[in-house]
């Protein structure tokens, strides 16, 4: 009956149900007493800063949906801003951060480092930009409404982004205080785009602004078809930044040189994908031009037996960052990665998500997508190996990348940010929007 069900779903009504369901999952899986947004639905998960980030602008669009008071929404974001506005900053083992920074993990009760968790620029970057989301929703003039714009304000303004940069001119991707920095840095095309940009407009500790310039010379290029295609496997690249941004209309140099944009650069990344998934050149089952969706995300570890199209055995990764064309895949698909491309491809969005759960009925967990799937290998049915968990960020990208092609609404708020038109235009973005509207303090 359940497939039945869905089959005579308009777009609409499918659309509606997974939107919400995604959405839902903040309130399940967070702790009301400090904001923390747990990274899985797993019990035992920790949180995860980036979750809070996508959690934070998640709020306004359930507002607006109706699926949620905006008074308790506006309580929501407060307290996860007061809890890390509040939380010790420090190098000791207890901390929650150190020089407006966030270690990647941290415990939900107490709010403490998890694990040996890096100080992440990454995930903290995405913690700060759901909250300047949000405080670009909540401009009322109650208590809680001005607290949010308050404590958004001090949190980003915290950031020691010249410290970040660890003596170079592009990003550290984060710092531990037993060893020091990491040795790896944001280069090449990745999702740090967005934290360039906040990193170059901040009042208090900036980053230069030609470390945009240094961060977008080192991207690889390649031919896709006859499009110019700035290059990035796993498609998350291609969203993370435009879960806030709206880059269509506005081009940096880099972009402009080879007659394309990030807008058309995420299209392109999608074909590829998809061309990619019908070659099929591993041979995965199930793979086809409308069930596609590489990108990193947990997949069967290497022990799982496995069931495979051929006599080959190909290695399942574990957790991997996964793309195309070039790999790495071993036929893990992330099913929530179709529909978060709805507004730049609509129809092979909805293509993409009715032909996977067409074809595996019982992939969703509580009406969610799990983190990922692989059919190439032996499970309870045609779905094969399924993670059985659900990933916050995933959820929070959904609710967003969906409302976006529906309302516009997080672009058409961070489109009037201070702090994002500052950024871009440091970095040497023109065009659009960002030449006709005004800001709004």
């Amino acid at each position: 009956m359940l497939q039945r069900a869905q089959e005579t779903e308009t777009d609409t009504v499918l659309i509606d149900r997974l939107q919400k369901a995604a959405f839902e999952y903040f309130l399940r899986h967070t702790n009301p007493e400090n904001g923390l947004v747990a990274d899985t639905s797993i019990k035992t998960s920790h949180c995860s800063i980036a979750a809070v980030g996508f959690a934070l602008s998640s709020y306004p669009v359930a507002v607006e949906r109706g699926w949620i008071e905006r008074s308790e929404a506006a309580e929501r974001v407060a307290t996860s801003l007061r809890f890390f506005a509040e939380s010790r900053q420090g190098e000791e083992r207890r901390a929650t951060g150190y020089r407006g920074f966030y270690y990647h993990f941290l415990d939900m009760k107490t709010g403490h480092r998890a694990w040996n968790s890096e100080l992440s620029t990454i995930d903290s970057g995405l913690f700060i930009i759901g909250a300047l989301g949000a405080a670009a929703y909540f401009t009322g003039e109650s208590e809680t409404e001005t607290e949010i714009r308050d404590l958004t304000k001090l949190l980003y303004e915290r950031c020691d982004w010249r410290w970040a940069m660890n003596k170079g001119l592009t990003m550290s991707m984060g710092w531990k205080p037993s060893s020091g920095f990491l040795r790896w840095r944001y280069q090449g095309y990745d999702e740090a785009v967005f934290l360039y940009l906040l990193a170059i407009a901040s009042p208090t500790h900036p980053a230069p602004a030609e470390s945009f310039d240094a961060f977008a010379s080192t991207y690889t290029w390649m031919m896709a078809k006859d499009d110019p295609y700035l290059y990035a496997g796993p498609l998350f690249i291609h969203l993370f930044s435009h879960a806030w941004i709206d880059f269509r209309g506005i081009n940096d140099k880099h972009m402009a040189e080879k007659g394309t944009d990030y807008f058309r650069n995420t299209q392109v990344a999608i074909d590829v994908q998809r061309d990619y998934a019908d070659r099929n050149p591993g041979h995965f089952v199930g793979y086809g031009r409308n069930v596609w969706g590489l990108t990193a995300c947990d997949g069967p570890i290497p022990t799982v037996h496995r069931r495979h199209s051929s006599n080959s055995r190909p290695k399942v990764l574990g957790y991997a960052a996964r793309g195309a064309p070039l790999g790495p895949d071993d036929g893990t698909i992330a099913p929530w990665a179709p529909l978060a491309c709805l507004p730049f491809d609509k129809q092979a969005a909805i293509e993409g998500t009715r032909a996977i759960l067409d074809a595996y009925p019982n992939l969703l967990l509580d009406g969610r997508f799990p983190g990922g799937f692989n059919p190439t290998i032996a499970g309870n049915g045609p779905e094969g190996w399924v993670d059985d968990r659900s990933v916050a960020i995933d959820q929070g990208l959904l609710v967003m990348m969906i409302e976006n092609e529906r309302t516009g609404l997080l672009w058409n708020l961070m489109r009037k940010s201070p702090i994002l038109r500052t950024g871009l235009k440091k970095a040497g973005f023109t065009g659009g929007w960002l030449d006709d509207e005004p800001a709004i303090a």
